[in-house]
C-alpha cells in the first residue's frame, strides 16, 4: 500500500501537468478544428468564402452517419438536414474510465478504473458520459442525432487536418481513433502522452477500494517509460545524420 500511494501521487502529478499542457495546445488549435473550417456551408455560421473539399467532407460525413447511426446500439434512423448548428465550439478532453470485474474470495466485484493518461477528445458538451446518458434515456430525435454528429464531425475534421495530428504527435500527444461497445461503430477520438499506465493485481485493486470505501481505482504510471519517451523530430534528424555520416550510426 505504501508503494501504491507513492505511485498514485506521482501518476496524478504527471496527469495534472499533461492535462494542463494538452489543454493549452487544444485551445490554440481550436480555430483549425471548427466544423465550418472543413464543412463550409454545411455548417451554420460558416464564412462566405467557399471551403475547398467541403463537398467531399460532407460526403464522408454522410457515409459515416448512414453506416453508424442506424446500427446498434444507436438505432437512430433519421435523415441528415444540413446546415448543422455546430459553430464556435470548444474542445474538451475526458479521462478514459472502464469497468473491471475483479475476482475476490467472496466473488466478482465491479471496479470503475480510470486511465489517467488517456483522454477522449470531444467538442464541448459532448463528453462520453453525456452521450451515454442520452442513450440511456432512449432519446430518438434531435438530441441523439446531435451527439452522434458531434463525434462524426470531429472525426472528419481531424481527417482533413492531418497537420494538426502530426503537430500533436510531435508535442508528445499522439492521437488515435477507436470504437467502444457502448457506442457501437461510432468513431471515438483518443489522445495520450506516449507513456502507458497499468492496473495492478486484483488483490491490490480490491484492497485499495476497501481502504477508500469506493469501488474505483486509478491506473499507475509505468515510471521506466518516462526516460524512454520518444522524440520523433530528434529521431528523424539522427536518421538523416546517419545517412550522410554513417559512422554516427
Amino acid at each position: 500500500m505504501k508503494s501504491l500511494l507513492v505511485l498514485r501521487k506521482l501518476t496524478r502529478a504527471i496527469a495534472d501537468v499533461a492535462r494542463s499542457q494538452l489543454t493549452e495546445y487544444l485551445t490554440t488549435l481550436t480555430p483549425l478544428l471548427q466544423p465550418q473550417s472543413v464543412l463550409g456551408d454545411y455548417v451554420h455560421g460558416a464564412q462566405k468564402e467557399p471551403v475547398l473539399k467541403s463537398e467531399q467532407a460532407f460526403k464522408d460525413l454522410k457515409a459515416l452517419y448512414e453506416a453508424v447511426a442506424p446500427a446498434r446500439p444507436l438505432n437512430l434512423r433519421r435523415e441528415l438536414s444540413p446546415p448543422f448548428s455546430f459553430s464556435n465550439l470548444t474542445l474538451d478532453i475526458t479521462p478514459l474510465d472502464y469497468v473491471h470485474v475483479a475476482q475476490t474470495e467472496s466473488g466478482p466485484r465491479s471496479i470503475t478504473v480510470r486511465s489517467p493518461l488517456t483522454w477522449t477528445l470531444t467538442y464541448g458538451g459532448f463528453s462520453p458520459k453525456r452521450m451515454q446518458e442520452v442513450l440511456d434515456q432512449n432519446v430518438r430525435g434531435d438530441e441523439l442525432q446531435r451527439f452522434i454528429l458531434s463525434y462524426l464531425i470531429l472525426h472528419v475534421v481531424m481527417k482533413y487536418r492531418p497537420g494538426v495530428t502530426k503537430l500533436l504527435e510531435g508535442l508528445h500527444f499522439p492521437m488515435t481513433t477507436t470504437t467502444t461497445p457502448e457506442f457501437g461503430e461510432l468513431p471515438i477520438t483518443r489522445m495520450g502522452i506516449g507513456i502507458s499506465t497499468y492496473r495492478p493485481s486484483d488483490a491490490v485493486v480490491v484492497e485499495s477500494a476497501e481502504l477508500t470505501g469506493m469501488d474505483t481505482f486509478e491506473e499507475l504510471v509505468n515510471v521506466e517509460e518516462i526516460a524512454r519517451l520518444p522524440d520523433p523530430f530528434k529521431e528523424r534528424l539522427l536518421e538523416i545524420a546517419s545517412r550522410h555520416v554513417p559512422e554516427l550510426a
